[in-house]
């Protein structure tokens, strides 16, 4: 008995390690196990979808969350657990880091920016075996009308996105009166939607009436100041533009004549162009037969006026419609850096924009920064092109082997301003093109304070490479002191040593006398 009752309390504990969460509670017990578990296995999927079977649905179906390729092919206990007690919470749901485009529908929008309970509410669930449960995120349809009231009050279907977007319901960014009955001309493209769509009440709420409208005639929206005398179509008379235009002109087909009437030629009035008779002719082959040349004649081709439209359009004399395109069939090519330059950057330097007379060469925009710096061989006329290129002021392309000063070694990885512009004592900087020496001191430090100078010139080259600094070429054997014997492994150091003169330390390399008695 005493084994039994050991073992008893293992296998209870073996069987139940603790408390189940609230929602199953209600499986407590030896008895209910098997609801969840298959005796000798793990938590059974199966049987977990047999109890949530409108989640079993949707997985079938392939829709929500669980379908998706984050939660496919999982077992359900690897994320939903259960026995660590009644609080315990087997969702983990974190709300704040939540991917929503995996349960099938896009968080766009206004919709983006609500906390989850706004949507996810009893109030917007319509399907009562969804509805009774305590708690869920399942039961919500995509539908617009499932969750918003219907502004419209079913007068306008339930495709609510045909009209609005999700950003905001007012105003329908996505509706055009031209996919109604009505086009909307003339006047009417001024007018507010309240004045023909007027605001009122309809079973005790706010409604705007949008369908149903009568427009058969201009008499069901205008009142006839003419009191039907003239009959009902008031277009006969008059047109969109404006009421007061009547008579024999107002149906007039522009179209017809020359001069199709576009862009802001359709708001003028017709007198502003047909000052007397309307059968006098009118030139009109060019912009400036009726509008003043703006750039004043600067413009010509073939000793005429180029018209107006090859840089602008009738819909507004501001901005130009002339595009690189039409630009590189000009004398200046635009290229590299040139393409993003704005137009008035070379345009417009002073109020009055300016086209003629421009020049095609560097000099002609930019300032030259090496004038009467660099010998005119290298830089015949001031050509910037023969060392820079359009797409960037910094890009070098020169040859510099042209100058009889072929850059080998380290000298080829330094940028042409490390040689050629120089700081002096008071930071300003100077260039030195025509003027540089060759020599080596011109631009390094003689660490050797003047000792291998001959004829008032230090020779590096004797020693050193433009690869490394290190003596490579120096041959002590072609000095007045060649090393034999023991002299042969002697460090450097041990004869060349550093001395102080002048305030200057360096190293020592030559003697006055070359003697045993100079080291030893």
């Amino acid at each position: 008995m005493i084994v039994l009752t050991l073992f008893s309390g293992t296998a209870l504990a073996q069987l139940s390690p603790g408390d189940l969460a609230e929602p199953h509670a209600h499986l407590e017990g030896l008895a209910n196990c098997t609801k969840c578990h298959d005796l000798g296995k793990s938590v059974s999927n199966q049987k977990c979808l047999d109890c949530h079977d409108q989640l079993s649905k949707r997985i079938l179906t392939n829709k929500g969350f669980h379908a998706s390729t984050m939660v496919k092919g999982k077992n359900c206990i690897e994320c939903h657990s259960d026995h660590h007690g009644r609080g315990f919470d087997m969702l983990h749901f974190d709300t704040t880091d939540f991917k929503h485009q995996l349960t099938g529908y896009q968080l766009e929008g206004a919709h983006s920016e609500l906390s989850c309970k706004k949507c996810h509410n009893k109030s917007h669930i319509s399907n009562p075996e969804i509805l009774n449960k305590k708690s869920t995120y399942l039961g919500l349809n995509t539908n617009c009308l499932s969750c918003h009231k219907d502004y419209h009050q079913q007068t306008l279907g339930a495709e609510c996105v045909n009209c609005h977007d999700l950003e905001a319901f007012v105003p329908a960014k996505k509706f055009n009166h031209r996919n109604t009955d009505f086009l909307l001309k003339g006047k009417h493209k001024a007018l507010e939607c309240t004045e023909c769509h007027e605001k009122t009440t309809r079973n005790g709420k706010e409604f705007q009436r949008f369908s149903g409208i009568v427009f058969g005639s201009c008499g069901d929206c205008h009142e006839d100041p003419h009191k039907k005398r003239f009959g009902q179509q008031c277009s006969e008379c008059h047109n969109e533009l404006s009421f007061q235009q009547t008579g024999p002109l107002n149906d007039f087909d522009h179209r017809k004549t020359d001069f199709p009437l576009q862009g802001k030629h359709l708001q003028l009035d017709c007198k502003e162009c047909h000052t007397g008779s309307y059968t006098k002719p009118i030139a009109h082959n060019s912009c400036t037969d009726c509008h003043d040349d703006y750039h004043e004649g600067q413009l010509t081709k073939n000793g005429s006026v180029r018209d107006c439209d090859e840089c602008h359009t009738v819909e507004s004399f501001q901005g130009s419609s002339f595009s690189i395109n039409k630009h590189n069939q000009s004398e200046f090519p635009l290229e590299g850096a040139h393409m993003a330059t704005p137009c008035t950057e070379c345009h417009k330097e002073n109020e009055k924009w300016q086209f003629a007379d421009l020049g095609n060469t560097c000099n002609d925009c930019h300032e030259d920064p090496h004038k009467y710096l660099i010998s005119e061989k290298y830089y015949p006329q001031s050509d910037c092109e023969k060392c820079h290129k359009v797409s960037r002021w910094s890009e070098v392309n020169f040859d510099h082997s042209l100058t009889g000063y072929e850059l080998q070694g380290q000298h080829q990885e330094l940028s042409c301003r490390d040689c050629h512009f120089r700081k002096d004592e008071k930071g300003d900087v100077h260039q030195q093109f025509k003027t540089l020496s060759e020599s080596c001191t011109n631009c390094h430090t003689d660490q050797h304070y003047g000792q291998f100078e001959e004829k008032g010139k230090t020779t590096c080259e004797q020693c050193h490479t433009f690869n490394d600094w290190g003596p490579t070429r120096f041959d002590h054997n072609k000095t007045r002191f060649k090393l034999v014997g023991a002299h042969a492994d002697v460090a450097c150091e041990k004869c060349h040593q550093p001395i102080v003169e002048n305030g200057i330390t360096y190293i020592q390399y030559k003697y006055k006398e070359v003697s045993c008695e100079t080291c030893h």
